[in-house]
């Protein structure tokens, strides 16, 4: 039968699947997936049919896909990757 002792002991930092540096980088992670999408926000054509070329600026085409992009892939690395651990 085991001791309370040898029932309430914490986990090793080893035998946790992530630590502290993936917590860390999943945040800034989720932070550029919402600058991404925050970047490719604005207004659309009018509601009075008249076109707006706005909608065809490198901001909302190539900056912010690419940043929201970058974040999903960098969301994928904190999860796998072991930061700092054998």
């Amino acid at each position: 039968m085991k001791t309370e002792k040898e029932t309430l002991q914490r986990e090793s930092a080893s035998d946790k699947p992530l630590g502290r540096k993936n917590f860390i980088a999943m945040g800034i992670a989720g932070a550029m997936i919402v600058a991404g999408f925050l970047l490719m926000l604005g207004s659309g054509n009018g509601t009075d049919g008249t076109f707006n070329p706005d909608i065809f600026s490198t901001r909302r085409i190539v900056v912010g896909p690419l940043i929201a992009f970058a974040g999903f892939v960098g969301m994928a690395v904190a999860i796998i990757c072991r930061f700092g651990r054998k």
